[in-house]
């Protein structure tokens, strides 16, 4: 079962990205659809978007607007028994990742203790 789950998880992204891709356009913004978690029953999807640049608060109040046409354009595309409810969902790990790369940069300019000698 993970495995289809996996499939559908992978298929939903690719179109759900389409859609934003095709039919939404934001300034100085790039909007992406990073991973996309079905439940078991699939009835519900979560959808995390990562947003680079751009007012995240006006980008996903449009996305959460427009829920009902993304869903719909997913149920013609997608054949499912029931189109999973989307649930959108902002994915700050590429902003963490830069964090975290900042912050290994920065420990690596600390100065270091001599080195201990052997006697």
């Amino acid at each position: 079962m993970p495995k289809r789950l996996d499939r559908v998880n992978e298929l939903l992204r690719r179109e759900i990205s389409a859609v934003i891709q095709r039919d939404f356009e934001f300034k100085s913004a790039l909007v992406t659809i990073s991973e996309v978690d079905v439940t078991q029953d699939l009835k519900e999807a979560k959808v995390y978007v990562s947003i680079m640049g751009g007012s995240t608060p006006g980008i996903m109040e449009q996305i959460e607007r427009k829920r009902g046409f993304i869903q719909s354009k997913i149920g013609k595309r997608v054949v499912l028994r029931n189109t999973p409810v989307l649930m959108f969902r902002v994915d700050n790990s590429a902003v963490r990742g830069v964090d975290v790369v900042n912050l290994l940069d920065e420990v690596a300019e600390l100065p270091t203790a001599p080195p201990a000698e052997e006697e």
